[in-house]
Formats: C-alpha cells, sequence, structure tokens
C-alpha cells in the first residue's frame, strides 16, 4: 500500500507507542491518585476534629455543671466549719453553766416547815483534772473544771425540832431523784443568830455538786 503525502509530512500525526502512552497515563494517573488520597485525608480528619469538638462541648458543659457543684460543696463545707466551731463553744460554754430549774423545785419542795429559808447563793469553784490528750489517749494533760455549790440558808425557833428537820431535809435532797447523780456532798453547820429581834438557830446547808466532766 502506497501513502502518497502531498502536505510534505506536516499534517500526518505520529504513530503513537506504547512506552509514550504508559508515560503518558502514568502522569496523568499519580496526581490524580495523591489528590483523591489527600482529599480522603482530608475528609478523614475533618470528620475527626468535628467529633472531638462535640465530646469537647460535651466535656465542658459537664465541667460547668460539676464546677457549679464543686462550689456549692465548698459552700457547704465551709459552712459544716462553721457550724463545728459554734458546737465545740457552745459545748465548752455548757459546762459553766447548770440548770437551776429542777434543783430550786426541789429544794422548795422538801423545805420543812420546821425552818425558814433565809438566803440561797450559788459559788463557783475550780479544780484540776486530768484528762487524755485528744490527739494522744496514752497521755494526760491538766484542765481547769468548775465545781458549783448551792449554799441554802434557813433559821429555826430554838425550841422546835429543827435538827432533826434539817437533817432530814439533808437526806431528802442527797437521795432525791433529780439531784442524787450530780450531788457530790452536802454539809450542815449551825450558829445562833438573830432574826429582825428574836433568837434564832440559823443553818448553812452547803450542796457540793460533782464536775460535769
Amino acid at each position: 500500500m502506497f501513502t502518497i503525502d502531498l502536505l510534505n509530512g506536516q499534517a500526518v500525526p505520529k504513530k503513537s507507542r506504547p512506552g509514550g502512552i504508559v508515560v503518558a497515563t502514568i502522569t496523568v494517573a499519580v496526581p490524580a491518585v495523591v489528590a483523591i488520597a489527600m482529599l480522603s485525608c482530608y475528609l478523614r480528619n475533618a470528620t475527626a476534629i468535628s467529633i472531638k469538638r462535640q465530646a469537647i462541648a460535651g466535656y465542658q458543659a459537664k465541667i460547668s455543671k460539676l464546677s457549679e457543684a464543686v462550689k456549692i460543696y465548698k459552700s457547704l463545707e465551709q459552712d459544716k466549719s462553721l457550724y463545728i466551731n459554734c458546737l465545740s463553744e457552745v459545748k465548752s460554754s455548757i459546762v459553766n453553766h447548770t440548770q437551776w430549774s429542777d434543783i430550786l423545785t426541789t429544794v422548795v419542795e422538801n423545805l420543812p416547815d420546821a425552818v425558814v429559808l433565809t438566803k440561797l447563793d450559788v459559788t463557783q469553784q475550780h479544780v484540776k483534772k486530768k484528762i487524755p490528750k485528744k490527739d494522744d489517749p496514752k497521755q494526760t494533760v491538766d484542765i481547769s473544771v468548775p465545781v458549783k455549790s448551792l449554799r441554802i440558808n434557813v433559821a429555826a425557833n430554838p425550841e422546835s425540832k429543827s435538827d432533826e428537820a434539817v437533817r432530814d431535809f439533808r437526806n431528802r435532797l442527797l437521795y432525791s431523784q433529780s439531784l442524787q447523780q450530780t450531788l457530790k456532798s452536802i454539809n450542815v453547820s449551825q450558829t445562833s443568830s438573830t432574826l429582825g429581834d428574836q433568837q434564832v438557830i440559823s443553818y448553812e446547808i452547803d450542796c457540793i455538786f460533782k464536775p460535769l466532766f
């Protein structure tokens, strides 16, 4: 077969060789594969970042709620510490005070008809007492403990049986249900004195109470 080239070879395309086709295909395919891989990596990263952002937002919401709870907790702990200190002060203050209502009621109810109440007086002394240390119970420390006394002064006619009446009064107080747990001892002394223009026998009855702790 004969080929006639009227254009002197200027318009006849060159024949393609297999090697050139392969090179051309590789030249086009490699950038496309790289672009697809980069796009896939970008999409995966974008998805992962979106998930992480959602997780972080959830954690931040939880932290916000927990931080409010922590503030409330710290406030409650401060209140608790304040109340404990107040209770400690109340406890230390209570030991310096005695409820006298039941005691005075018992005194009045048991007072003999043969005597007249002339005076009531409360005194307080402090004694040393050893107690275990809070942080080391094997060791002891000295503390000052209040000891209270109720002094009852009564008077009676010398001709009455006042000695027997006062002795009976002392025993009733010492073994009364309201006082026997708190009374340590009762001491009685008597003297002659005048009440107004009358000669009387005066009795001084000292009710000594046990330390409160």
